[in-house]
């Protein structure tokens, strides 16, 4: 019994050590984590660690890849597709492996140290004994050190990044997912994945295959409230195949940057002057300074409630007003934030419009790329002049907001299963 006893003492003692040895390591690495220095550092894709000095350097070779998953990223592929593209490139990681997953891309894409930041305290030791990590959602401290080291990309390339992740997270989440918002998980798995809608019910279009397995195969685009959940949620639509598709696109793409380039041109002048006629700019210069003036008037009142110059019920009737006034005028900022972010994104689409047209490359038949780089959203399916349903219609809406339309059946190639009519001799 008394060995026991001793035992249980003994292993009190020594665990009361270990806890005591890990609050001191922890207290020295939150002070060198608040002073900037990098703690644990487990490597990063484009940059070089040096143990000594303790500093990081970009590595230009890397750095390139970075780059160009950032890019396509904005652009509105998807990880899976990068990752795939990133092998067929012949990249390599940052520890030479020649293969490319989902987690990899997602983890560049997450990581601030890109645009010059650095974060840490990103994970925790729950406790010494168990050693396990998890992720910190707040139980510890974090520190971050803004412009830390040198940057690979910029500040609004990484706010664009997280934009569409933050979207895209919000779309897996929605599980109760309508016909309207079906596919809205941006796989970009396919060329036209997440940028084509019915013309009829706004549904998403999802890709099939018909008679696969035959000579016959034919992929083809179908809105997914009728094929999902029957006919009689969109009784207009029609499949439409992929090769009518990219066939269309390039007619388009073709007139717009030849025998329409005029057209186009003029239009994207008169955008550009009803963009510099909006007074978004000034609008925020002036809540900002009525805020200004609120927050000063709640100081003064403040002041005169100390001095006890009003009574306590006034004061608390004149804050009220105030604050009021001040989440009107709050809400009012973020909207007018919100459109000049819409105003300077469609300046961005302005201009590389116009690149386009300057130096635009002859497509002769469908190129991923070029198709991705300016078209918005195609719509197939619509109404004509006089409101009668047409399910050939397709509209490419580019991100300049020009819309060009085409027939569907213009582009149709002959169907492979007909057969020649025979000549019947009666007798």
């Amino acid at each position: 019994m008394d060995g026991e006893l001793l035992l249980v003492v003994l292993s009190s003692v020594a665990q009361q050590e270990v806890e005591n040895i890990s609050s001191n390591v922890k207290k020295g690495l939150a002070m060198k984590m608040s002073r900037g220095e990098i703690v644990g550092f487990a490597g990063a894709p484009g940059y070089d660690y040096d143990p000594q000095t303790k500093t990081l350097s970009v590595n230009e070779e890397e750095a390139k890849i970075v780059r160009y998953i950032f890019r396509r990223y904005i652009e509105g592929m998807g990880a899976h597709v990068i990752a795939r593209e990133l092998e067929q490139m012949g990249a390599l990681t940052n520890r030479g492996n020649k293969s490319w997953y989902d987690t990899t891309v997602m983890g560049i894409i997450k990581n601030e140290k890109y645009k010059g930041d650095l974060l840490q305290g990103k994970t925790f030791t729950v406790d010494p004994i168990s050693k396990r990590r998890l992720g910190n959602l707040g139980e510890v401290d974090q520190y971050l050190m803004k412009d830390h080291h040198e940057a690979i990309i910029t500040e609004e390339e990484w706010e664009q990044a997280q934009e569409i992740l933050k979207r895209r997270s919000a779309c897996h989440s929605n599980a109760n997912m309508d016909p309207s918002k079906y596919r809205e998980q941006y796989s970009r798995r396919y060329s036209f994945s997440c940028l084509i809608k019915c013309g009829f019910c706004g549904s998403s279009l999802t890709r099939r295959s018909w008679h696969s397995g035959s000579r016959y195969n034919k992929t083809v685009w179908m809105c997914i409230a009728a094929s999902k959940y029957g006919k009689k949620n969109c009784p207009e639509c029609k499949a439409i195949p992929e090769a009518v598709l990219e066939s269309a696109f390039v007619e388009s793409y073709r007139i717009i940057t030849n025998d329409h380039k005029d057209v186009l041109e003029e239009f994207l002048q008169r955008t550009e002057e009803a963009l510099r006629s909006k007074t978004t700019a000034q609008n925020i210069e002036a809540v900002k300074k009525e805020l200004a003036q609120l927050d000063n008037k709640m100081q003064r009142l403040l002041d005169m409630h100390l001095e006890q110059k009003i009574d306590f019920g006034t004061y608390e009737d004149k804050k009220l007003e105030i604050e009021r006034e001040q989440q009107l005028k709050t809400t009012e900022l973020l909207q007018l934030q919100g459109e000049a972010g819409v105003e300077k994104d469609l300046r961005k689409r302005i201009d590389a419009m116009r690149k386009l047209l300057t130096d635009a490359p002859t497509l002769e038949k469908f190129d991923r790329k070029v198709f991705e780089s300016i078209v918005e959203k195609v719509i197939v399916g619509g109404y004509d002049e006089a409101r009668n349903a047409d399910p050939s219609m397709i509209t490419f809406v580019y991100k300049t907001g020009f819309k060009d339309k085409k027939n569907g059946d213009d582009f149709k190639p002959p169907r492979r299963n007909s057969k020649s009519k025979k000549n019947v001799v009666t007798s």
